[in-house]
């Protein structure tokens, strides 16, 4: 059975319909892309999966249960995390207190400050900055930030959206080794992302929406020789 099921799902923003009978699966341990152009729909799916938006029809399932009309709160509760796009750090909170937000559904206090140690490993720029206003950081320690946030709720998968958007290519490069190391670690990440070339890189599959469909999905590493794929998503 796959971790998380989308099932036909069509989204309207009133009368213009957004997603259009979108269907794809994402198994335990995958990192699964979803690629596409600015508009394709790809933020919508996100947001309709983790409760931000409700769908006219279809059905979002995780692990088993039907979460299509479960609150977004709730749904985090249950080990679903999400990064937002432009990443939505509390501007005028701390480093530590965004990360402790992070961990709002959790109560043992003991694994929450284990949760607080392993971010703080895996990103060591943020324990350096932990009293600086969140604000007041870099982009790329923004993005890192965010990350770090969604992991202290302890997901069983994390769904990022454009984690490399405004960064400088160096960046770029970090932030994607961090996704992978969170894979490597047993998270379960679904990927929105408009570098093509880079998600490709590390998914093991992917799907291609285009205006709120999907038209093309597979091994990551077959589509990136695909040569529709080569033109119109990858520059080449």
């Amino acid at each position: 059975m796959a971790m998380l099921e989308v099932n036909d799902l069509k989204v309207y923003y009133g009368v213009i319909q957004a997603i259009k009978g979108v269907s794809f699966q994402v198994n335990e341990g995958e990192v699964i892309a979803l690629i596409g152009a600015n508009g394709a729909g790809k933020t919508t799916i996100l947001h309709t999966i983790t409760g931000l938006l409700s769908p006219h029809s279809g059905s979002v399932v995780f692990e088993g249960t039907d979460i299509t009309k479960v609150p977004a709160h709730k749904i985090v509760s249950l080990g679903m995390a999400h990064v937002p796009e432009g990443r939505r750090v509390f501007a005028q909170l701390s480093v530590l207190q965004n990360l402790m937000l992070g961990a709002f559904t959790r109560t043992d206090k003991n694994e929450i400050q284990e949760s607080l140690e392993e971010v703080y490993k895996r990103f060591p720029r943020l324990a350096e900055r932990k009293n600086q206003i969140a604000g007041t950081l870099s982009g790329g320690e923004q993005q890192m930030l965010a990350m770090g946030r969604a992991l202290m709720s302890k997901p069983r998968i994390i769904l990022m959206d454009e984690p490399s958007m405004g960064l400088s290519p160096i960046l770029v490069n970090e932030i994607f080794d961090i996704i992978q190391s969170v894979s490597a670690g047993g998270t379960t990440v679904l990927l929105v992302e408009q570098n093509a070339k880079k998600a490709l890189s590390i998914a093991d599959r992917a799907y291609v929406l285009e205006t709120g469909k999907i038209v093309l999905e597979g091994e990551a590493s077959v589509l990136m020789n695909d040569d529709s794929i080569k033109k119109a998503y990858l520059g080449e």
